[in-house]
Formats: structure tokens, sequence, C-alpha cells
């Protein structure tokens, strides 16, 4: 009945892109300050509320991806998105740490139906190379939408923290119901019936999936590259605003609240990312594992230590600066990180690869996050996000790790 509704797969991706930043950020930008004042969250409580998040990403990330392998990435992706909005809205609607955490167990599950089968399913419907150079470009896309989202937060937002939130969660929502009727799914074929109604078949998946992991000695070191990632985000993504409250006198601007100044910031970390992001581009060959190694290797030197320098700085203007490098190099390394894996995946197996990358990242979250909130509670957020930045520092070794299977691996390829 709605065939004819369906729209390019391309047009599709950007959609999906385009809106979930859009509502992301008009929530994002807000959150940490509502949890922050409204909620009234202690500095472990906030890094407990990012672990709730990351546990139920751990627990349902292989399932889901085996899900979307098995049965259908369009219909797991349209779920994921039901669920993320109604997650948010339950966080929007009860400022107390109870519900915040069971907000997180919602759309953490939510993320988890979305996250691996939007790369596969894309992947799927215009080829590896055309979504690898799609990675980047909807990046670019969603970071212009983004702009449009931290807008309305600042608008809406001015006597209402709440809002946001409760507005952008509907949203969320919205999008699911919008992609039932426009989202096609034409490159996938899903197990047929009679095979599919099993644990049997997904865990023969699962495990199709480890063993194109194991096959690849450079995709093992990419996991664990991963695996610091996560160690170190939680804390800073949870502390970064409690820090510049607790340690500076934060302007208000436009004779609004402080929505206003965070909404402000984000804005210009924004506009900086699309530049740099356009800059990556033209300057990083998305087919070439060596040159996004490479890539990597500043991106993740230059991220520990401009965070060690925001923990430390005495300066407002200067920690606000360190602020943007950080953010606009976290948003570099998402899409590189997204190619990095997504090179020659067997489709059978390609949402199963990229959720395992995704559960490697909420382990290391799950891990580091408690660390870093109890070094808050006895010492102090400086000391916490300094904390984080250190332990990134290792995963550098294993960047370079990659490069030099990449390079064996190339240089395999033309002795034979």
């Amino acid at each position: 009945m709605f065939s004819n509704l369906k729209l390019d797969a391309t047009k599709v991706y950007l959609f999906i892109e385009f809106t979930a930043s859009a509502f992301f950020s008009m929530m994002f930008v807000t959150m940490s300050l509502y949890e922050a004042t409204i909620a009234g969250l202690t500095p472990l409580q906030l890094v407990l509320v990012g672990t709730t998040l990351e546990v139920s990403a751990f627990v349902f990330e292989i399932p889901t991806g085996v899900v979307a392998d098995s049965y259908s990435r369009r219909l797991s992706i349209i779920i994921g998105y039901f669920l993320m909005g109604l997650g948010f809205l339950v966080e929007g609607l009860f400022p107390a740490f109870l519900p915040i955490l069971l907000a997180q167990v919602i759309w953490g599950l939510g993320y988890t139906f979305t996250s691996g089968a939007t790369q596969a399913w894309i992947s799927d419907e215009v080829g590896e190379e055309k979504a690898n150079q799609l990675f980047m470009r909807a990046t670019r896309v969603g970071l212009t939408a983004s702009l449009f989202g931290m807008g309305l937060a600042m608008l809406i937002g001015a006597n209402n923290v709440a809002l946001p939130i409760q507005i952008g969660a509907v949203g969320v929502i919205m999008i699911g119901v919008v992609l039932i009727f426009i989202m096609p799914e034409t490159g996938f074929h899903p197990t047929p019936q009679e095979d599919r109604n099993t644990w049997q078949h997904m865990w023969h998946t699962f495990n199709e999936g480890v063993k194109a992991v194991r096959a690849r000695p450079r995709l093992i070191t990419i996991l664990g590259i991963g695996l610091f990632y996560g160690l170190y985000s939680e804390g800073f993504d949870r502390l970064w605003v409690k820090h510049l409250l607790d340690n500076f006198d934060i302007p208000v601007l436009f004779g609004n609240n402080q929505v206003a100044f965070f909404a402000v910031l984000r804005i210009v970390a924004s506009v900086l990312t699309i530049f740099a992001i356009r800059f990556v581009e033209k300057r990083v060959d998305s087919g070439s594992p060596l040159a996004i190694g490479r890539a990597m290797m500043i991106v993740t030197g230059l991220i520990a230590t401009t965070m060690i320098g925001f923990a430390l700085s005495p300066l407002l203007v200067l920690a606000l600066g360190l602020y943007l490098v950080i953010d606009v190099l976290r948003d570099i390394r998402g899409p590189l990180n997204s190619a990095w894996v997504n090179q020659k995946l067997d489709p059978q197996t390609r949402a199963t690869v990229h959720s395992m990358t995704g559960q490697v990242d909420a382990f290391g979250q799950i891990a580091g996050g408690p660390s870093v909130g109890l070094v808050a509670r006895f010492f102090s957020v400086v000391a916490a996000i300094t904390t984080s930045g250190l332990l990134l520092l290792p995963a550098m070794f294993l960047v370079g790790r990659a490069n030099s299977q990449s390079i064996a691996e190339r240089d395999s390829q033309i002795d034979s």
C-alpha cells in the first residue's frame, strides 16, 4: 500500500541523520544542565546515569545486531527510534534519579536497535564504497541540523529547561513513524521464515561475526582502541558541564538562563566541526585503512592532551577553547571509526560486527564510568576529568599497531 512512498536510500539516510541530529542536539544541549540543576544529581549520580545507559547498551547490543542481520534492518531501526523517544520522554517528565535511570535503560535499548543496523542498512542499499563516503557527508548534514536543534533549545528552554527534552523526545518518536512509510529495504535478504525462528540461527550469525573479527587482526586492534575510547568518554560526557558550573562564573546570554550559554557553546562547536569534517573529507581517503589510521593517531593524541588541559585550566576562556577542540575532534573520530570498521565486511554479518564495536565501547564506559565517578566523589571533578584524559592515552599505542597491520596487509597484497 505504501510502497510508492519509499524514497531513495541515500535521501532516507540523510533524513535520519538530519532529523535525529536536530532532535538529539535539542535534548543534549540541556540534558546535563537539567540533570545537574533541575534533577539535582551529584557528580557520582551523574556518572551512574551514564553507566546505566551503557550497561543497557552492552546487554542489548549484540542481540539487537543479530536481529538486524537475521530479520530486518529497517524494522530494527524503526523500533529503535520509538524506544529512544520513549526513554527521553520519561527523563524529561520525571526529574529524579530513579526515573532517569529507567529512562537510560529504555533509550539504551532503543539505541542498540539502530546501532550497527543503520550502517549495515545503508551499506547494503548503496554499496560499501559509497556508504563510507556517505558517513562523512552525513556527519556534516547532521552537524548542520544540530545547529537548528540547539537554536530551538535556546528559545524554548528559556523558562523551562525540561521542555527541549520533552519536545525532542516526541520528535524522535515521529522519526520512527515517518520511516514506516519512506524507508526502503532492497539490498538485504533476510533468512527464510522456515529457518529464522530459532535462537540457533541468531547464535550462528553472532558466531560468524566473531569469526569475521578474529580473521582480521587489524579489526581486533580497532576494537581494542574502541575499548579505551569507552573508558575515557563517560567521565567527560557526564562531568564537563558540572565542571564549568562549579569552577567558573557562567555568563548570562541574551537575558536568558544558562541554557543559552551552553547552546551557543555547542553551536560554535558544530560550526567548527562542519569545516573540520569537510577538511578531513578532502584530505583522508575513506577507502584506505592506513590513511584513516594515521588520522586517528592525530585525533586520539589531541583529544587526550586537550582534555587534561580542559580539566586543569584556571581560565574560563581557555577551558572553553579546549572544550571546542575536544568536541570537534570527537565528531571527526565518529565517521572515521565507522569507515575504519566497515572495510571489506561480509554483508551477512556487517550489522553484528558494527554492534560489536558498540558493545566494546559500552564495556569501556561501564568500567571507566564508575571509576571516574568515584574519583569525583572522593577527590574532585577536576581530578576525574584529568583521569579520563589519561585513560585515552594507551589507545595511541593500539592505533600505531593497527597502522602497522594495515601496512602489512597492503604489502602482502602487493606481493601476491
